[in-house]
């Protein structure tokens, strides 16, 4: 299969959804590269000498009318793993919300994933400074959780009981011992 994903000079990266060409947004704000490579250097460091591969905005081939750039994603078949792309199914993508990309990693794009067999989901919304996980079950993304940071005059306004609720730690499905603290990955990143 050729690379169908296309990087011009301004760094502005098309991707194929549905065999329609699609521009992705040519500069992700200071936010969006916060979140994504605060998820990413977690994965990377968890990973090292594992089964398991992270990667950040690699080429993802999911069919011949599907290929897609995600922003962080976790590799366990390392058959998949080609040159310059990944072919086929990540077994975790994380896409990180922009103003011009949230119908797409809402919509279209979970369907897509979904279809090809994503086992794990995640959308990291930096303004609401949350991560909705979804779960691959019966051949549907399903959400799971949504982990997110309160602002501290919700989180005082809350009781006991739902701030023991308030899970601050998203516990990544392929590895009982692989954390993410919210906390971190939103860490000097404003709303």
């Amino acid at each position: 299969m050729n690379s169908t994903a296309i990087y011009q000079d301004d760094h502005t990266i098309i991707e194929k959804i549905n065999g329609q060409e699609v521009l992705m947004s040519p500069r992700p704000a200071t936010r969006h590269s916060r979140a994504a490579g605060r998820i990413y250097g977690i994965f990377f460091q968890f990973l090292r000498k594992k089964r398991c591969e992270a990667f950040f905005e690699h080429e993802v081939h999911l069919d011949n009318e599907n290929v897609f750039v995600p922003d962080v994603l976790i590799i366990c078949d390392k058959n998949k793993i080609k040159a310059n792309w990944i072919d086929g199914a990540p077994d975790l993508v994380v896409e990180v919300l922009s103003p011009s990309t949230t119908i797409n990693d809402r919509g279209i794009k979970k369907d897509v994933y979904e279809r090809s067999g994503v086992k794990e989901y995640w959308i990291v919304d930096p303004s609401a400074k949350s991560i909705e996980v979804h779960y691959l079950k019966d051949g549907r993304l399903v959400l799971d959780h949504v982990y997110m940071i309160f602002p501290p005059e919700e989180w005082e306004r809350m009781t006991e009981e739902q701030r023991a609720a308030a899970r601050l730690s998203v516990r990544v499905s392929l590895y009982d011992d692989l954390l993410v603290d919210v906390r971190e990955v939103f860490e000097d990143i404003d709303g």
